[in-house]
């Protein structure tokens, strides 16, 4: 009998990925919620519509499903975190709560949670999960979205304490490759550039000086971390790391891109723009040992595969809108 898998948030950039590749398996039943998009084709999936901030449409779906992987949330750039820093609070953590006791009710063997790592501290060695101390403020643009996370992290494992099911928090880096965010409002910085040097004529600006450094993870890697947490997690509740393990400057990624796209750009730094020296790359050992599990990607074989997704994938519009 085929395991039943339930995936939230399945026309966003983790979620489209993650239904992509799991519905290839045999042994998976795989069914796939949305809000407000619409459907894709994508064979061997069940589709369902629901507003996951609504108890009677989670309690709809959730169903005979045997593990919840969760990927639904209100995410935005970083123009949003600043202006409308709410957003990323009151739906995330309404939704999740009322996905949770329905998960406990139902006896969901198997709950996947995506966190994040705006709670960690700029450093210049790799961080573990231990290093994560609560007694110190989070940076004030990440308040509400990093204690909401939190939050959901310690509902996962209250609900692991109290049922006879497992509960996975991903602690995940930037993620990035096909079916992100390439729109410049809503976009991260990996793929605002790829647009803009997609979309250049002669030179593309970036804000400040680019010291900024990011772990930057291919989705690819993601999923497979994923798969082997549902197969091979030893303890009902577990809060992992899940990264690349380096950290890449916002300058050096940008000259890679556009190295990359083949095309003669020049790079102009907006020194008007403010630049924050931050250092963020994690050190993902328990993932290791615990799960077998290692980033497979390369930063520049991932860059050349989301430029050739990019290519084959955006509309024309959007190409020539620069």
């Amino acid at each position: 009998m085929k395991t039943k898998v339930l995936i939230c948030g399945a026309t966003g950039f983790i979620g489209r990925n993650l239904t992509e590749q799991l519905s290839q398996r045999t042994d998976l039943d795989v069914h796939a919620v949305r809000f407000q998009r619409d459907a894709y084709t994508c064979p061997n999936v069940t589709w369902h519509q629901a507003d996951l901030r609504s108890p009677a449409d989670i309690e709809r779906v959730i169903q005979g499903v045997d593990i919840l992987i969760q990927a639904a949330a209100t995410t935005s750039g970083s123009k949003d975190i600043v202006a409308r820093p709410f957003i990323h609070v009151t739906d995330n953590a309404i939704m999740n709560s009322y996905l949770f006791r329905a998960a406990f009710e139902h006896k969901v063997k198997h709950v996947v949670f995506f966190s994040c790592t705006v709670m960690y501290q700029s450093s210049d060695k790799a961080l573990k999960e231990t290093d994560f101390d609560a007694n110190t403020p989070l940076h004030p643009r990440y308040f509400g979205v990093g204690n909401t996370k939190l939050y959901i992290e310690k509902m996962c494992e209250f609900y692991a304490g109290i049922a006879d099911m497992k509960f996975t928090a991903i602690r995940h880096s930037n993620i990035y490759g096909p079916h992100d965010k390439f729109d410049l409002e809503r976009s991260h910085v990996f793929g605002a550039t790829i647009t803009k040097v997609m979309t250049a004529n002669d030179h593309i600006s970036v804000w400040g000086t680019g010291e900024e450094e990011r772990d930057l993870l291919y989705v690819d890697d993601l999923v497979k971390f994923v798969e082997l947490a549902i197969a091979k997690q030893p303890e009902k509740y577990r809060l992992y790391n899940c990264g690349y393990g380096q950290a890449i400057s916002i300058k050096a990624l940008v000259s890679k891109i556009v190295t990359h796209s083949g095309k003669a750009l020049s790079i102009a730094h907006d020194l008007s723009q403010p630049t924050i020296k931050t250092s963020l790359f994690l050190d993902c050992g328990l993932a290791k040992k615990e799960l077998g599990w290692e980033p497979g990607t390369r930063l520049d074989d991932g860059i050349k595969q989301t430029l050739n997704w990019w290519i084959a994938n955006i509309p024309n519009k959007e190409k020539t809108a620069a």
